[in-house]
């Protein structure tokens, strides 16, 4: 696990998290120096994206008088925060959207850096191609509205607790959707496994309201 602390707050990368990017990345294809050299390129653009992600979250709590701490992990992490006033739903939906939001301001430039690359070494190209097609797609795939992704969140706070039951419901029904989406039209196993996993979970957490 590594450990290090940026604009004052503790973050922690642990083993899987490296694995599930390199994973993503095609680490079965990787052969030669070159098919390394892009892995490892990818891997690193997944890491600033991310770790990207985390800290809007974390630095919006923050600001608002939270304790944070972030934590890489297996197919992405989280931004923990406690202590200080309690938050109101306005602030709370503010610290879940700079994740995806930031994320996307980071895509959208590297984007553009893509668009102005003339004359640049071939691993450079790949670089910022991998760094737009992980903010853009992270963060896209974060805003589907199911817990506990951050567009679940952000309907949870929308919809407050009075309408448990009715997040929930949205929650297990889009998980069902795309995970079917993702195996039969995308042939994304890994986004399948997560997103049934998290509808079923939605969907257990239903029935045990009363």
């Amino acid at each position: 696990m590594i450990n290090f602390s940026l604009f004052g707050i503790p973050i922690s990368v642990l083993p899987w998290f490296w694995i599930t990017l390199a994973l993503i990345g095609g680490v079965g294809g990787a052969d030669g120096k070159d098919g390394i050299l892009k892995l490892l390129l990818f891997v690193i653009a997944g890491f600033i994206s991310i770790l990207v992600h985390e800290l809007g979250h974390a630095l919006t709590a923050k600001h608002f008088g939270k304790r944070v701490n972030i934590v890489l992990q297996a197919f992405g992490g989280y931004a923990a925060y406690s202590g200080g006033a309690p938050l109101s739903r306005p602030r709370t939906f503010m610290i879940t959207a700079a994740g995806p939001a930031i994320q996307i301001v980071l895509g959208l430039l590297a984007l553009i850096a893509l668009r102005n690359s003339s004359g640049m070494a071939p691993n450079g190209l790949y670089f910022l191609w991998a760094l737009v097609w992980v903010s853009i797609a992270w963060a896209v795939l974060n805003l589907l509205p199911v817990l506990p992704l951050d567009g679940g969140r952000l309907l949870e706070s929308v919809l407050g607790p009075r309408r448990i039951k009715l997040t929930l419901g949205i929650s297990a029904a889009v998980g069902v959707v795309v995970c079917v989406l993702s195996l039969v039209v995308y042939a994304q196993p890994f986004v399948a496994v997560f997103l049934g996993m998290f509808a079923y979970q939605s969907f257990q957490a239903l029935r045990q309201l009363p």
